[in-house]
């Protein structure tokens, strides 16, 4: 599995521990654990990040 599909695979999982209505604590944490998945996303490709261009 390649480093982008592993972040999006672990991104997805957080976001369904997000919809199930976890406690403050733990919404803290996966939200701090989901921008962190962001800044690597960006980091890896800004482009594709960002989604298709018209260029």
């Amino acid at each position: 599995m390649s480093t982008v599909a592993n972040l999006l695979a672990r991104k997805q999982v957080l976001l369904e521990r997000l919809e199930s209505d976890p406690g403050p604590n733990e919404r803290e944490e996966i939200q701090a654990l989901l921008a962190q998945i962001e800044t690597a996303l960006n980091l890896l490709d800004p482009r594709d990040a960002a989604g298709p261009s018209d260029e």
